[in-house]
C-alpha cells in the first residue's frame, strides 16, 4: 500500500529499482490459480536477481508468502500488488490472438550506458504459448558481441541516428521460459537500454507473432523516458607493490544492482559475470549516486570492499591499492588453468565463434593467473583455431603468459573422454581438414599429440566415474558412460597420456580412478582446471595447477613440461601445498623417484597455507553443507573443521592418508614435518581435502615396482571391460580392431599386476 507521500511502504529499495508508482494502474485478473502463479512469480524473482537488478527483500518475503495463502484469490491478489508496481507495461492478449498494451506504474527511468529491468503485466485471456515479442522503431541495431569487427550488423541511415537511441529486448533465457507458459496471467521481463541522457521517447510494440497486433496500433505503447547521465569513471588499480595492475571489479547500487548492466554486456565485459575487469587508467561508465565496491585479483588476493560516491560531474576518480594474502610465485609456484574457451556453451551470443583474444586476455590478467590455455573445440572450432600459432600469442608479457591449444570436445573421439591438448605445434589431426575426420577413440589422439611435444591429459576426469560411495579409494565399478577421463583406464597402460584433470568435477570421481592407477605402478599426473565457461563460469582459474619452475623465470614449455613431470600441485587457489619433499627426494626432480633399499621410516616435509574467514558467512556454511557431486566441487570451505579456523593437511600413502596435521587457516604459511613408514613400494602426497592436492613422490623399495593392492588391480581391470562396453559402439568398424587390441593389452597389463601385487 501507499503512505500519504504516495510511495509505496514494503517495497524497500526496489522502489528505486524499477520506479515508484505513477498514475497508470493495471486492471487486476482474477480466476487465477495460485500455484502455477506463485511458482512464475518466483522465476521472475531469481531471473530480476540474475540481471543483477533484484526485487528488494522485503518484497521478496512478501512474494513468498502469498504463494502460500490459503486464501488462493487473496494470494493471487497479493502478487498483483507486489509485482505490478514493476510493470512499465501491461498487455492482454483476448481471445481472438489479439494484443493490445498499456503503460504500466514503474517509472520510466533509465541510465545513459546502462541497462535497466522492467516488469510486462501478460492477461493471456487467449492461453497462447508463442514468444512475446516487443520491437521499438527507437532501437538501434545490437552489436554481435563475438565478431571480429566493432562495426554494427546493420548501419543506420545517418538521419534516423538521432532517433535510434535506445535497445529493448524481451529477457526469455532461463530460469524463464523462451515462450509464454498459456496461463492467462503471468509476468515477463523487459530491458531497455538508452545510449543517451534526458528525454527520450520510445514506441514499444509488442505480438505473439505475425497477424496478432491489435487493430488501431493499440498494441504499441508510446513512453517518455528519462535517462540520468552517466559518469566516467576513472580507474587508479594497484598491486601490492604499488604497480598498475589489472583487477576484478564488482559495482553495486543500495538496491543491489550491478554495474555495468549484465543484461547486455559486450565483451570485453561478460554479461554472465558481475565483475568487470579493468586496468588501471580504464574507466566505467555510473550513474550518480553512491556504490558498494567489491575488489580482487584472484584467489591470491583478499577481497576489498569499500563505498564510493560518484558526484553529478562528468569525469571523477577512483584509487584501489589492492592486498595479497600469499604470493606462490614468489617461492617459483606458478598458477596455470589449462582449460578455458574463448567460446561455446551457452554463454555466448554466438558460440561458433566467440569473443577475441583480447578480451581472454583481460580474464587471466584479472584473475592474477600467470597462464592460460585457451583452448578451441568442437562448436567454435573453425573460426577459433585462427588464433593457434604454435606458439605463445603476443598479447602474453614476461609475467603471464596466454596460448592457445586444442580440446577434443565435439570430436568423434568425445565419448571416449575430451581431451586437453597443450604445447602443440600444429593443431590438424594428420590427414583431416574437418572434424568429423579425426579419430574416433583417444588412443590414437595422444599419441600424435605426445609425438610433437605437446603435453596431453583428460578433461573434467569425473564425468562418467560417478560412484555412488564417496570414498577414497572406492571399489565400485563407475559406469564409463561419460566425457571424463573414461578411456584414461587403457591410455595410461600405454603410457599414452601425462595428466588427469582435477577441480572441475567432483574430487572423489576424479581421484578415485587416479589413485587406482597409481597403485597398479602407473605414473600420469594431476592437474587442474576450470574448463571455463562451461563447467564454471564464474571466473577463470578456480581450478589451477601450480608448478615449480626452478629458475624462477615463467617460460611456457617449462610450465608445461613441469605439467608433464609433476612439479606441481592443484588447488582452488585458497590452499597451498608448496615444496613437497619426501625422504630428500623434492617433487618432480629425477622422475620424482625415491628409491629405499629396505623398508623404512622417510621423513616428509612441506610448507602448508590455506585462508578462510574466521567466521564462516553463510554463503560459505552453504558450500560445507552440500554433497560432494554439487557445485563447488572442490573448495576449502568444505575442509574446515567443525567450529574453528582449521583446516587438516593430511599424507597420503597408496590412496589412504597416515598422518594429519591441523593447520590454521589465516594465510600464514606453516612448516610441516611428519615422519612416515613405507613398508613396500608405494606413492606418496600431501592434500587438503577437497581443496588442494600434490602430485605423489614414488618411493621404490628393494627395486621393486608399485603394486599397492589387489583390490585396486581388480578394479581397473573390470574397469576396463566396462570402459569397453561403453564406448566400443560409437567406434568406427574402421578403427574397432586397433582399439580392440589397445584394450586387449590394457587387461592383460593388470592381469600381470594383479598377479604381482602383495597386498589389498
Amino acid at each position: 500500500m501507499r503512505d500519504t507521500s504516495g510511495r509505496w511502504r514494503g517495497a524497500g529499495l526496489a522502489i528505486v529499482l524499477l520506479g515508484a508508482a505513477r498514475a497508470d494502474e493495471l486492471p487486476r485478473v482474477t480466476g487465477v490459480e495460485l500455484q502455477p502463479l506463485a511458482a512464475q512469480a518466483r522465476r521472475v524473482a531469481e531471473a530480476l536477481e540474475f540481471l543483477g537488478q533484484p526485487l528488494a527483500a522485503g518484497e521478496r518475503a512478501e512474494l513468498a508468502a502469498a504463494g502460500r495463502m490459503e486464501d488462493q484469490a487473496a494470494g493471487v491478489q497479493a502478487i498483483q500488488e507486489i509485482l505490478d508496481r514493476h510493470c512499465l507495461v501491461g498487455v492482454a492478449i483476448n481471445p481472438e490472438s489479439r494484443v493490445k498494451a498499456q503503460p504500466g506504474p514503474a517509472r520510466p527511468e533509465l541510465v545513459q550506458h546502462g541497462w535497466r529491468v522492467f516488469l510486462v503485466k501478460v492477461h493471456n485471456e487467449a492461453g497462447v504459448t508463442a514468444p512475446l515479442r516487443v520491437v521499438s522503431p527507437n532501437a538501434a541495431p545490437v552489436y554481435k558481441q563475438s565478431t571480429a569487427s566493432p562495426k554494427p550488423a546493420v548501419s543506420i541511415p545517418k538521419e534516423e541516428i538521432g532517433d535510434r537511441w535506445a535497445d529493448v529486448r524481451m529477457f526469455d533465457d532461463r530460469p524463464l521460459a523462451k515462450s509464454l507458459s498459456g496461463l492467462p496471467l503471468e509476468y515477463r521481463i523487459l530491458q531497455v537500454y538508452s545510449r543517451d541522457a534526458g528525454h527520450r521517447e520510445a514506441r514499444l510494440s509488442f505480438d505473439v507473432g505475425q497477424g496478432t497486433q491489435d487493430l488501431g496500433f493499440r498494441s504499441d505503447v508510446d513512453i517518455l523516458f528519462t535517462a540520468r547521465p552517466a559518469v566516467e569513471v576513472v580507474l587508479d588499480v594497484e598491486d601490492e607493490r604499488g604497480r598498475p595492475t589489472m583487477a576484478s571489479f564488482v559495482i553495486r547500487d543500495p538496491q543491489g544492482r550491478v554495474y555495468p548492466a549484465q543484461s547486455r554486456r559486450l565483451a570485453p565485459d561478460f554479461f554472465f559475470h558481475p565483475q568487470i575487469y579493468r586496468a588501471s587508467g580504464e574507466t566505467v561508465s555510473l550513474p550518480p549516486g553512491t556504490y558498494s565496491v567489491e575488489t580482487t585479483r584472484g584467489p591470491e588476493y583478499l577481497i576489498q570492499r569499500r563505498e564510493i560516491n560518484v558526484p553529478e560531474t562528468t569525469h571523477h576518480r577512483e584509487a584501489f591499492r589492492l592486498e595479497r594474502w600469499i604470493d606462490p610465485a614468489a617461492r617459483r609456484w606458478f598458477s596455470g588453468d589449462h582449460h578455458v574457451h574463448a567460446a561455446g556453451c551457452a554463454h555466448y551470443e554466438s558460440p561458433t565463434e566467440g569473443v577475441m583474444p583480447a578480451d581472454m586476455m583481460r580474464q587471466i590478467l584479472g584473475e592474477d593467473l600467470k597462464v592460460g590455455c585457451v583452448l578451441s573445440w568442437g562448436p567454435c572450432w573453425y573460426f577459433q583455431k585462427q588464433f593457434f600459432e604454435g606458439k605463445l600469442h603476443e598479447l602474453s608479457t614476461p609475467e603471464y603468459l596466454m596460448r592457445y591449444d586444442v580440446e577434443v570436445s565435439g570430436f568423434p573421439s568425445s565419448h571416449a573422454g575430451h581431451l586437453c591438448l597443450i604445447r602443440l605445434k600444429e593443431d590438424d589431426y594428420p590427414g583431416t581438414t574437418r572434424i568429423e575426420e579425426w579419430p574416433s577413440w583417444d588412443l590414437p589422439v595422444l599419441q600424435w599429440g605426445r609425438e610433437q611435444g605437446g603435453v596431453v591429459g583428460f578433461s573434467h576426469s569425473g564425468w562418467g566415474l560417478q560412484t555412488q560411495s564417496k570414498e577414497l579409494p572406492n571399489y565400485e565399478i563407475p559406469p564409463f558412460d561419460g566425457i571424463g577421463a573414461n578411456e584414461f583406464i587403457v591410455d595410461v597402460v600405454h603410457d599414452a597420456v601425462d595428466f588427469i584433470s582435477s577441480v572441475d568435477t567432483p574430487a572423489p570421481y576424479e581421484l578415485n580412478i587416479w589413485y587406482h592407477t597409481l597403485n597398479c605402478g602407473y605414473r600420469a599426473k594431476i592437474s587442474g582446471e576450470t574448463d571455463f565457461p562451461c563447467i564454471y563460469g564464474e571466473r577463470v582459474g578456480l581450478g589451477r595447477v601450480y608448478v615449480k619452475l626452478p629458475d624462477g623465470k615463467l617460460d611456457f614449455d617449462a610450465w608445461a613440461e613441469g605439467v608433464k613431470q609433476g612439479r606441481s600441485y592443484v588447488s582452488d587457489g585458497l590452499s597451498h601445498l608448496l615444496d613437497f619433499n619426501v625422504g630428500g627426494r623434492e617433487l618432480g626432480t629425477e622422475g620424482s623417484v625415491l628409491a629405499l633399499e629396505l623398508p623404512g621410516t622417510v621423513t616428509v616435509t612441506l610448507d602448508a597455507a590455506a585462508r578462510l574467514d574466521p567466521t564462516p558467512s553463510e554463503q560459505a556454511k552453504a558450500i560445507r553443507s552440500r554433497p560432494l557431486d554439487q557445485q563447488p566441487y572442490w573448495h576449502l570451505e568444505r575442509a574446515r573443521i567443525e567450529g574453528t579456523r582449521r583446516v587438516p593437511v593430511e599424507i597420503v600413502v597408496n590412496g589412504y592418508p597416515v598422518a594429519r596435521r591441523e593447520i590454521e587457516a589465516d594465510g600464514s604459511i606453516q612448516s610441516l614435518t611428519f615422519e612416515i613408514p613405507i613398508e613396500r613400494s608405494s606413492w606418496v602426497a600431501a592434500r587438503i581435502y577437497p581443496s588442494s592436492h600434490t602430485n605423489p613422490v614414488f618411493v621404490e623399495v628393494a627395486g621393486k615396482p608399485i603394486r599397492a593392492s589387489r583390490r585396486s588391480a581388480e578394479w581397473c581391470l573390470k574397469s576396463v571391460d566396462q570402459c569397453w562396453m561403453k564406448k566400443e559402439p560409437a567406434i568406427r568398424p574402421d578403427e574397432k580392431a586397433a582399439a580392440k587390441a589397445a584394450y586387449v593389452a590394457a587387461r592383460e597389463a593388470y592381469r600381470k599386476i594383479l598377479a604381482e601385487a602383495e597386498a589389498d
